[in-house]
């Protein structure tokens, strides 16, 4: 098992639609596509290093990741959500995704 953790920051005054996309649109595609979530947190505080919505995800391996990301991103749903969603500018400003392999006394594995 591997795990993706995802930081976005938020473009200005965008946060509660970024959240939306999630809650209405991205979640019902995780799943169409066996992405697994292991959870959504937001940093408290929040600080430019911290981001403003940190998520992890679990695959069984990179290969599946890639695949299921490719798959993803393809989507007409996708699309068409993220394209309303961001008519009035884009929702991000940055973000960053790291894969991470558990240590051998991890207990998450």
């Amino acid at each position: 098992m591997i795990y993706q953790l995802r930081v976005y920051w938020a473009a200005p005054g965008k946060l509660d639609a970024l959240n939306s996309r999630f809650r209405n649109l991205t979640l019902r595609l995780f799943a169409r596509y066996d992405m697994h979530v292991v959870g959504f947190w937001t940093p408290e505080p929040r600080t430019e290093e911290s981001g403003d919505l940190v998520y992890m995800l679990a695959f069984p391996d990179a290969e599946t990741c890639d695949q299921a990301w490719t798959a993803f991103r393809a989507d007409e749903d996708w699309k068409a959500g993220k394209a309303a969603s961001e008519a009035h500018g884009p929702l991000l400003s940055k973000l960053t995704s790291h894969l991470m392999t558990p240590t051998d006394y991890s207990p998450m594995q």
